[in-house]
């Protein structure tokens, strides 16, 4: 259930463009499909090529927008097509990193024992020799289980995990909904609130019976079938207890603080029991209902599927496809045209993209307002295979200046044709079976395959004269993601949920406040999804699931007639077959000697199932003290590409089944794509493993490890998959360690755009890591043993302008991080998060302190001691919800800490415990700080190191702020002085550099440096800078350059000119201030 799918579609939508070419006139399409928000306009021209005409109903030349749309997709095609070609051809031009020696945890110890913190550190943060140990002890001592004796004012805090498929191991996605998920319940498990988050693990119906039936008949070349029903069900639930655990050793890997204690899986007993009787209340009470009606049936699996499993397939026009079954490749993208002759006289001409249903049609529609056709309305045509009389209805849907503007209505197999269909009493008629065969009432064609018929009607059509020619057609296929075949729309008796009511009271806890969807962009799609939603199909025609339990009664009496399939009456539901009897026999006043029961042998839509997690997890229908303490719960945090398939679900079915929301709050975050911004997918290679991140991998590892999944039972998509690593990662990947890659994915914008993901850059963040491992290790070298923590009070009063800056900038810190995990805006906690440790902490305070560190005696000494005491503390704290390893690991080796067990359930700082905040201080600070990027900058520019140095104040504000500052601007520039001047006049045989209007620095090159040297250097760089310009601006003036050149290619060009010429002006700068200070010296030597 845990997937990650970009297709946020209104079901109804869905549901009413799959194949079919829609036909909706301007003024309908206005009302139906008024909004036009950037998902949903996207998501809609995806799912058939004539959506994308009819959204454009309304231009002036139809044609001409169709042919731009064709383009379109061909250059967005032509995009991937580059940046494919472009990973193969700079394969070896990869980022690079240093490979490090792994550093392992070899002491013995048992699961659940303590770590050794008594053995000394080593030199380098190493992942593995950190991440080890850790987890079993806080399993053991139960820190991951609620304190249900804490004194928090507030509810306790609940979630739900979203549980991941049991089919397969955890991907990238899967790692950003853990980092983001643990982070929240650890800081509110360390503001010392009741804490609770779930665990579980889906049964994924149509997935895990795909794999296990893959893997039989790889193994043993048998199918189901020859298995029959009991054992293949014993099959996979073998492999399940062979692969299913799995999972939840990634999850623990991630550092996920589930309480593993409240783990379910849903199809164990006590979660079956819940689906069981959400389904029987659900149906006595009229919700759920039995029909026959259109679903997406995928031939090769013979079931129904949900649309999460339609992968929508764009086409740019004519395209020729693989499809299971089929030799040849199949076409698609073209509009055929073909006339009907009239009953009377004449002929009318209509365009499908699937010519083979024609011979289910029923009707001809046109647009009553279409002077073209309205004197046929009330006509017929003639079917020209089976000689059946089709009337000619009018209807406004129809667009009529789509196509010839009359339309072929197919109610048996089109959506759309479907509602026409029931909206005229038209008849229903399938020509498709479910083996994707022609069925006994498509004429002459019967018995053969759907697409084999597609010519075979062609040509017919040809021999009567009746066939028009054909059009390109931009369209989307819907492809089934299990099997790859082509989905079908068939008739089915089915049993479905009646979603009126239920989304009507979803949208009004939204719009009344009662549930808050955060980021509230999606409050607008939620709406309009829910209003337009249609009954959702819960029947799968599968073995794994759950079996629904629905009894079909036949009476053993003649007095009694034989009910028909669809007929409710004949239908009860119950826990059990003797139950069901029970029901029957009451119903029909019959004894129970006299009822013959047969079960469904369809299985429910694992949604079903999921969709009431949150509620049955606690034991549900039970009334449980889990039930009343923990539900509902605080919040559902999951990727917004399940909405609807879940989040919507969850929210219908708990307002019905309990009365109350299930949720307060939704948090949905972006979805993680590769670093070219497309979507993970197996068949690009670019799916990744997060352990991979974390513990590094090589190439051919990889490489091996997909030769020995799922895909080996696919050829095609194996080598494809193959291709695509080798392309992405030429070097593998590099280890990261957890605490780096939770820390990444959490440094994201998650509550906006997707997130485009470099694997590559993210051992960036194991470089983090390591900078707050040797800081911390430094200042365990000046703690000492016999270490004692100054009061606040003393720090106050001995402490000099940078220690009083450093704990404002604590202060700071603490505020934004809680106020950014309140908001659920991880991205500001951890930049708030990094910029302390990074920029205050490592990059100023360590650096000015140091002198009066090493003077043990002083009180300066003691005062910085303490402050880098507070601040590695309360920083290690600030970390911990992301770093869970690393900062247990260094938390628990500072002096004085004894009394608090773990760092994971130590409080989260907070403004009160550290309340200091001066901004003018934090402002004169800043100033101090400029001043030295400006010596060092200099320094750099001019290649010195030990070099006299001045600043130049214009006012005696200036100079008053900056005289307490002097010592350390001293020690951050490393000068060999620093004079601070109040007279405002630079000295001379200096370069300078302006800070602000009231003060300048000049480091002196006067006697410093080799002047003649230094300035050919740069006039070298000049020339070559002016050279490389040049060229560029003449790649520029080639003939026709903005038609031929990508537009990529262009924008990159004019960002390179723009870097150059910055580059050149910055050298000028240099040579002149040069060229002035040799003028300054001969002036003043002669």
């Amino acid at each position: 259930m845990f997937v990650m799918q970009q297709l946020c579609i209104p079901r109804h939508i869905i549901s009413n463009m799959k194949f079919s070419t829609l036909r909706l006139s301007k003024n309908h399409m206005k009302k139906q499909c008024s909004y036009k928000t950037r998902s949903c306009v996207l998501s809609h021209q995806l799912l058939n090529g004539s959506f994308i005409r009819c959204c454009n109903s309304d231009a002036t030349n139809p044609t001409n927008k169709s042919q731009m749309r064709v383009q379109k997709l061909r250059r967005k095609q032509d995009r991937l097509e580059k940046i494919i070609s472009s990973q193969e051809t700079n394969s070896s031009v990869s980022p690079k990193w240093n490979e490090k020696e792994v550093i392992r945890y070899e002491i013995p110890y048992k699961p659940g024992d303590k770590k050794d913190t008594s053995q000394p550190l080593p030199q380098r943060h190493s992942p593995s020799y950190v991440e080890a140990v850790w987890y079993e002890w806080w399993q053991e001592m139960g820190f991951f289980k609620p304190n249900q004796k804490s004194e928090h004012k507030s509810k306790p805090f609940v979630m739900c995990l979203p549980p991941p498929n049991v089919t397969g191991n955890l991907h990238l996605g899967h790692a950003l909904t853990v980092a983001i998920e643990d982070s929240i319940v650890r800081w509110n498990r360390m503001c010392g609130r009741e804490t609770l988050w779930l665990p579980g693990c889906d049964h994924a119906s149509i997935a895990t019976q795909v794999v296990v039936e893959k893997q039989l008949l790889s193994n043993t070349g048998q199918t189901r079938h020859d298995l029959g029903r009991e054992k293949f069900i014993n099959e996979v639930w073998k492999w399940k207890e062979q692969k299913g655990d799995e999972i939840y050793k990634q999850l623990k890997r991630l550092g996920a603080s589930l309480d593993w204690t409240r783990e379910r899986f849903t199809m164990d007993k006590i979660y079956s029991r819940a689906v069981t009787e959400a389904f029987v209340r659900l149906h006595e009470d009229g919700t759920i209902y039995r029909s026959n009606s259109l679903v997406n049936w995928s031939c090769s699996l013979k079931s129904a599927i949900s649309d999460i499993e339609v992968d929508q397939v764009p086409i740019n026009g004519r395209s020729l496809l693989s499809v299971p079954g089929y030799e040849d490749k199949v076409l698609f993208g073209c509009l055929e045209e073909f006339a009907y002759p009239l009953e009377t006289s004449g002929e009318i001409v209509v365009a499908t993209t699937r010519i083979e249903t024609m011979l289910g049609d029923t009707a001809i529609a046109v647009n009553p307002d279409d002077p073209r056709y309205v004197h046929l309305i009330g006509g017929a045509v003639i079917h020209p295979f089976t000689g059946e009389r089709l009337p000619i209805i009018g209807d406004i849907s129809v667009d009529k200046e789509f196509g010839t503007g009359a339309v072929k209505i197919t109610p048996g197999h089109d959506y759309n044709d479907y509602e026409i269909g029931q909206k005229h009493d038209l008849p229903t008629i399938t020509v498709i079976n479910e083996d994707g065969n022609m069925a006994d009432t498509a004429a002459q064609f019967q018995g053969m395959k759907r697409f084999h018929a597609r010519v075979a009607v062609l040509e017919a059509l040809k021999e009567r004269n009746l066939y028009r020619g054909s059009k390109d057609n931009p369209m989307v296929v819907p492809v089934c993601s299990r099997s790859k075949d082509i989905i079908e729309p068939l008739i089915k008796p089915q049993w479905f949920v009646n979603c009126t009511e239920m989304a009507a009271a979803a949208v009004k806890a939204v719009e009344d406040g009662d549930l808050e969807i955060i980021p509230d962009m999606h409050i607008k799609t939620w709406n309009q999804w829910l209003k337009n939603s249609r009954d959702w199909c819960l029947s799968r025609q599968l073995w794994w699931g759950h079996r629904i339990p629905a009894y079909f009664v036949t009476i053993d009496d003649d007095g009694y007639p034989v009910g028909k399939d669809i007929d409710s009456k004949y239908w009860v539901s119950a826990h059990t077959e003797e139950a069901a009897r029970k029901k029957a026999a009451e119903r029909f006043s019959v004894p129970s000697s006299k009822i013959k029961l047969r079960q469904d042998d369809d299985v429910l839509d694992t949604w079903f199932s999921s969709g009431i997690f949150p509620f049955a997890i606690h034991g549900w229908p039970d009334e449980t003290p889990d039930l009343s303490q923990y539900y509902p719960s605080t919040v559902l945090e999951t990727g917004y590409d399940i909405m609807f398939f879940w989040v919507a679900r969850m929210v219908m079915l708990g307002q019905r089944l309990t009365g109350e929301l299930p949720f307060k709050q939704v948090y949905l975050h972006s979805m993680v794509k590769d670093s070219h911004g497309r979507k993970m997918s197996k068949s690009l290679g670019n799916v990744i493993d997060p352990i991979d991140v974390i513990e590094g991998v090589s190439l051919d590892a990889m490489q091996d490890r997909l030769k020995n999944s799922n895909l080996k039972h696919d050829n095609k998509e194996l080598k494809a998959a193959l291709k695509g690593q080798r392309a992405n990662f030429p070097n593998g990947i590099p280890e990261c360690g957890t605490d780096g890659l939770r820390f990444a994915l959490c440094t994201y914008n998650t509550q906006g755009v997707d997130l485009n993901l470099d694997v590559l850059k993210l051992v960036e963040y194991r470089h983090f890591c390591n900078k707050i491992w040797n800081a911390v290790k430094f200042g365990y070298t000046h703690f000492g043993s016999d270490f004692k923590l100054m009061s606040k009070e003393d720090v106050m009063q001995n402490s000099r302008a940078i220690d009083c800056w450093i704990l404002s900038k604590l202060s700071l810190t603490a505020e934004i991080c809680n106020s950014g995990f309140h908001d659920y805006n991880l991205k500001v906690v951890t930049s708030a998060i990094r910029h302390f440790w990074h920029k205050c902490l490592c990059d100023v305070y360590l650096e000015t302190i140091k002198p009066s560190l090493y003077n043990d005696e002083s009180v300066s000494g003691n005062v910085s001691r303490s402050v880098l005491f507070m601040c590695i503390e309360a920083g290690l704290r600030f970390l911990s919800p992301f770093m869970p390893y690393l900062t247990e690991e260094l938390y628990q080796r500072l002096p004085g800490l004894q009394h608090v067990p773990s760092i994971c359930i130590a409080q989260y700082p907070t403004t009160e415990e550290f309340p200091y905040k001066d901004a003018i201080l934090e402002n004169n600070t800043d100033l101090m700080l400029d001043v030295a990027s400006g010596i060092r900058s200099l320094k750099k520019q001019y290649e010195v190191t030990q070099v006299n140095a001045f600043v130049v104040c214009s006012t005696n504000d200036i100079y008053s702020i900056l005289c307490s500052y002097q010592d350390d601007i001293k020690t951050l520039t490393k000068a060999a002085s620093v004079e601070l001047l109040s007279n405002g006049i630079t000295p001379t045989g200096c370069a300078v550099s302006t800070i602000s209007p009231s003060c300048t620095v000049a480091v002196q090159l006067e006697g410093v440096v080799d002047m003649p040297h230094l300035l050919n250097k740069f006039k070298l760089q000049e020339t070559k800078l002016k050279s490389q310009i040049s060229k560029l601006k003449k790649t520029k003036e080639i003939p026709h350059y903005n038609e031929k050149v990508p537009s990529v290619s262009q924008q990159q060009t004019t960002n390179k000119i723009r870097q150059l010429v910055q580059e050149l002006q910055n050298i000028e700068k240099l040579i002149d201030t040069l060229g002035k200070t040799k003028t300054l010296k001969l002036k003043s030597n002669s």
